[in-house]
């Protein structure tokens, strides 16, 4: 199943879907109906100025501040809302949170569905076929070759997300972190953790 890894590639050739976007972004341009440069901007801002930040500094939030969490957990979409993140995709969210019991997933089976405004641009994996069928049929399979490791009493959870109502996992916060600042919570908190294909570590981990 393809997922992201920084030192190696798991194909030469990019995926056909990838090369039909090309294709499909050289013919715009070239007729005119494009500005390349508006196009990076756009990636730059979903890639690094949104990107999984958003996420991460609701999740920190909900970790420091009990009211907070209540209050995310109750209505993600007004909670994470208080923090001025919000916009389309963004407008019916709904907060799992992950407990040493169980682990939850997410998913989108039909397409894509993701929560663009707080975690930025959806990784390649999670719009895959491979990943969009199994995380359903064999989760604790795909979470093993994300390098998740559940124990034997803790349930995964898959959420399937949808146009109507979209998800973020609240992962566990690691012990050992109890005297770190708000911001250097956020800054242990991936992508990946808020989909549910990762665990946050302390630092030290």
């Amino acid at each position: 199943m393809p997922h992201d890894h920084s030192d190696h590639a798991h194909s030469h050739l990019p995926s056909d879907p990838e090369l039909r976007v090309r294709a499909l972004e050289s013919l715009l341009v070239d007729k005119g109906l494009v500005d390349p440069a508006t196009l990076n901007a756009l990636i730059d801002t979903y890639e690094n100025k949104i990107g999984p930040r958003n996420g991460a500094q609701v999740v920190a939030r909900a970790w420091v501040d009990p009211a907070f969490h209540a209050r995310l957990m109750e209505d993600a979409t007004a909670a994470i809302a208080e923090l001025g993140f919000m916009g389309r995709q963004g407008e019916h969210m709904v907060a799992v949170q992950n407990t040493p019991t169980q682990h939850n997933l997410v998913v989108c089976t039909l397409c894509s569905c993701y929560p663009w405004p707080i975690l930025g641009i959806p990784p390649t994996w999670y719009k895959s076929d491979a990943y969009r069928s199994r995380a359903i049929r064999e989760p604790r399979a795909v979470l093993a070759e994300f390098g998740v490791e559940l124990t034997d009493g803790q349930s995964v959870r898959v959420w399937d997300s949808t146009a109507e109502v979209r998800y973020l996992v609240v992962p566990m916060r690691p012990e050992g972190t109890q005297d770190l600042s708000e911001s250097d919570l956020a800054a242990l908190i991936s992508r990946n953790a808020m989909i549910g294909t990762d665990l946050v570590k302390a630092p030290s981990a």
